[in-house]
């Protein structure tokens, strides 16, 4: 599928892999809506093509005032990319007592309601346009992780949210087959994105070290290229694509 010419949403989009993919977008002539919170995008920088648009992710009003306005911009919606997210490291059960199940349920709120969220409501509006060669109308992709698979101690929030991307992606794909959406995934490793900002080079050295190859973070510009290539790569669908220099991590 053609980049250029169409509308798309980013959520996350005001930075890490969100804005790199909102920028990767519009570079390549989409008229791009970057959909965050209010703080972030008042912290974001000014990108040619890109619209910055206030948005909590599960909201289904934001959502659908924010999917009604890139729908209406002149251009057909047919790529939507969901980056937002959160991740609190917190044990099953710490030293103060159980995790705090607010705290879960608000990251699987987050992570894996508010990406269904943007999925559920994207679609609806691809399912409007005008079909393409092969009755191709749009595709979403959406952002798990490898710790949906390899969660390490303390992840059991993030991990849970992230396994239950992982495991929409191929119904998501088999319901919206019948509109012309596509539904992908990628699962990233360990990425240098604002998350890891915090952490000291020693540290960012000592995770690199146990990337088998290539031995550095993944960047949130290398996130965006496989975005781009999922778009316009019309055979693939219902895939999750794995980002991580072949690793698989330990408990800690």
């Amino acid at each position: 599928m053609e980049i250029s010419g169409t509308a798309a949403v980013v959520t996350g989009g005001a930075s890490g892999l969100g804005g790199a993919t909102a920028a990767a977008l519009a570079a390549r002539g989409a008229q791009v809506f970057a959909l965050d919170l209010p703080n972030a995008i008042a912290n974001a920088p000014a990108v040619e093509g890109v619209t910055y648009l206030a948005a909590d992710v599960t909201s289904g009003e934001e959502v659908q005032a924010a999917i009604d306005t890139a729908a209406g911009s002149g251009a057909p919606l047919r790529i939507a990319v969901s980056c937002a997210g959160i991740a609190p490291a917190v044990r099953t059960l710490g030293k103060t007592g159980p995790h705090d199940l607010d705290l879960y349920a608000k990251v699987v709120q987050v992570n894996l309601v508010g990406t269904f969220n943007v999925l559920r409501l994207a679609a609806a509006a691809m399912a409007k346009t005008e079909e393409l060669e092969h009755g191709a109308r749009g595709v979403v992709i959406n952002t798990a992780s490898i710790a949906a698979y390899d969660g390490q101690i303390g992840q059991i929030a993030y991990a849970s949210s992230k396994g239950g991307v992982v495991g929409m992606t191929l119904p998501a794909a088999r319901d919206l087959s019948s509109v012309g959406v596509r539904v992908l995934t990628i699962a990233p490793g360990i990425m240098d994105t604002p998350m890891l900002a915090t952490v000291s080079d020693e540290f960012r050295a000592s995770l690199a070290a146990g990337i088998p190859f290539p031995k550095r973070l993944g960047g949130a510009a290398e996130y965006a290229q496989l975005a781009l290539m999922i778009v316009e790569h019309d055979y693939l669908n219902g895939e999750v694509i794995r980002m991580d220099g072949a690793l698989r991590m330990a408990p800690r």
